[in-house]
């Protein structure tokens, strides 16, 4: 009985340390506990800490002996291969512990080996594993202070016709070929993925390859339909590719817009091409100083006679605001007028012309403006051609500079020397009110023709207010596509039905305003013509046009003069006139065609 009680009171004295031991129960690698055949004591549950026990060690190893064997007598579990090694920095293995279990689990091939010693120190990061992936060619360089390359990496894509190769030739095309995504074959470990190559074909920026799809590179792949270059597969779209496209404002295509102009079947008023650039023959002299030049001009009118061939040479070779210039530096260098000191020194229609050009452009129209109007007739050819082909602000000029020089406003003068729908029309074209937009709205164009058609022969009698209220005021755009279409309508140029219609000074007047709106530089070709044809010369007319157009466009006017009367304007002035003034004339024309 004492010896009972005895035993009681010890097991009660230890049940402190075999709860904590419990609490140590081993916990395997896996999820299922020491039933998973991974179980190894970890050094961890070898250590129970009671200082109540003077043979604690004792203790803990019989009781880890009688759990092992409890645990490894479920079924399935089979004898573990080895337990873990040391770890460093651990609690050394203990005296009595179980040595390591053979016949455990093989290797598995490209897992992790056993570790002996632990993990060694990391320099900077992993070292390369055994057993991983091949190294990957082309891959990311290593990183400094980073992770070092791996030893393996992705390995390299199987040729094809093998398995995982895909097969010879190349996968077949869904007609993307020629779009490629830049980067990312270039990057492909292993290199590039194997596509069928083409001569030309690479990226922008690669040597010796040209981009594909720019001018002057070929294709690198067969051609995609649809695309330029190739039949497409469906019937063509048109306005896209390889698709004529009926072009708006052309011939025989209707109008994709209503607002936009087109024209129907027939040829459409030519004007002559737009040219770039300065179409003038006269430009400035580079680097004239005027105190120079009235130096030269001065000394060839002192004295006994005058050096009609110096001035010639400086008035021909300046242009009109260098010209200009020289009147406030002769005044200022001699105190004397240059106007009136070349008018006392020159004669006939030599002197004409170099008065003409001692002007200013709007100065020298006001003035033929005026002598057109004053004395016993008019001169209304010469109305109708400056107001005609002035622009805007080039008409508000005149009147500003007529009204300053003669008292009087250049309408008041027309009203005062002209009549009825003549007057009318140039009071019209003297307002410098007409639209100057460039665009041009078809359908309007279409009400304006039928207007004129049913103001003219569609009509008995002739409503000159309606031309005259079209003409002056709509822009030369788009009186351009109302003569088209009142040629369309009525299968009558615009010209005739006028010299049909009207009579008299009032049909000069539309017809010039007519042609001067057609094409401007055949217009002023057509007055040089007639100026010089037959007996004499209308020299002031002559003069006018080749002063005034000499720095506009003179070059376009030859080039029509020829094409129209098979002679080149150089050649009519210098076989109409002679002198002096022939060659001053010949140097404004500026050389023969």
């Amino acid at each position: 009985m004492v010896s009972y009680y005895y035993g009681v009171i010890l097991l009660w004295s230890y049940l402190p340390s075999l709860t904590e031991f419990v609490s140590l129960w081993p916990r395997s690698r896996g999820s299922g506990g020491c039933l998973n055949g991974n179980y190894e004591p970890h050094p961890q549950e070898l250590r129970t800490v009671h200082t109540n026990w003077p043979n604690k060690y004792v203790f803990q190893e019989e009781t880890a002996k009688r759990l092992k064997s409890k645990a490894m007598s479920y079924p399935g579990f089979p004898p573990a291969g080895g337990g873990y090694p040391p770890q460093p920095g651990a609690y050394p293995p203990q005296p009595g512990a179980y040595p390591p279990q053979a016949g455990g689990y093989p290797p598995q091939p490209g897992g992790y080996p056993p570790q002996a010693g632990g993990y060694p120190p990391q320099p900077g990061g992993y070292p390369p594993q055994p057993g991983s992936y091949p190294p990957q060619a082309g891959g990311y360089p290593p990183q400094a202070g980073g992770y070092p390359p791996q030893a393996g990496g992705y390995p390299q894509a199987p040729p094809p016709g093998s398995w995982g190769g895909g097969p010879v030739g190349g996968y077949p095309s869904i007609g993307l070929d020629s779009l490629s995504n830049p980067g990312y074959n270039a990057g492909m470990p292993g290199g590039t993925m194997p596509q069928p190559q083409a001569p030309g074909m690479g990226y922008p920026g690669q040597p010796g390859q040209q981009m594909p799809g720019y001018p002057g590179a070929p294709s690198p792949n067969p051609p995609m339909p649809g695309y330029g270059g190739a039949p497409s597969p469906n019937p063509p779209m048109p306005g896209y590719g390889g698709a004529p496209s009926p072009m708006p404002g052309y011939p025989n295509s209707p109008s994709p817009n209503p607002s936009m102009p087109t024209y129907g079947g027939g040829a459409m008023p030519i004007a002559p091409p737009v040219n770039r650039g300065f179409r003038g023959t006269i430009k400035d002299y580079p680097g004239a100083d005027p105190l120079k030049d009235v130096e030269i001009l001065r000394k060839a009118m002192k004295g006994f006679g005058t050096d009609e061939q110096a001035i010639i040479n400086l008035l021909g070779s300046r242009s009109a605001m260098q010209r200009v210039a020289l009147l406030r530096a002769y005044k200022t260098s001699y105190g004397k007028d240059l106007i009136k000191d070349l008018h006392s020194e020159l004669s006939g229609d030599f002197r004409k012309l170099v008065m003409a050009m001692m002007k200013a452009p709007a100065e020298f129209d006001a003035s033929e403006l005026h002598s057109a109007i004053k004395g016993a007739g008019t001169d209304e050819a010469c109305l109708i051609e400056i107001l005609s082909s002035r622009s805007n602000a080039e008409i508000r000029e005149i009147n500003r500079i007529y009204k300053q020089e003669n008292k009087k406003s250049l309408e008041d003068s027309i009203s005062g020397d002209t009549s009825g729908h003549f007057r009318r029309l140039l009071i019209s074209l003297a307002q410098g009110s007409r639209d100057e937009r460039e665009t041009v709205d078809i359908s309007l164009a279409k009400q304006d023709a039928q207007a004129l058609y049913a103001a003219g022969e569609n009509k008995l009698g002739t409503d000159e207010s309606k031309f005259n209220a079209i003409l002056c005021a709509r822009s030369k755009p788009h009186l351009r596509a109302v003569f088209h279409e009142y040629q369309q309508m009525c299968g009558r140029d615009i010209e005739k039905s006028i010299c049909r219609e009207m009579s008299g000074d009032l049909e000069s007047g539309m017809l010039a305003v007519v042609k001067c709106i057609k094409n401007t530089p055949a217009y002023f070709a057509e007055r040089l013509y007639k100026a010089m044809k037959g007996a004499g010369t209308k020299d002031k007319t002559l003069i006018r046009i080749m002063v005034s157009r000499s720095e506009v466009d003179l070059l376009d006017i030859r080039q029509e003069y020829l094409k129209n009367y098979q002679k080149s304007l150089y050649t009519d002035i210098s076989g109409d006139t002679s002198g002096d003034y022939k060659k001053l004339l010949l140097m404004l024309c500026g050389g023969s065609d």
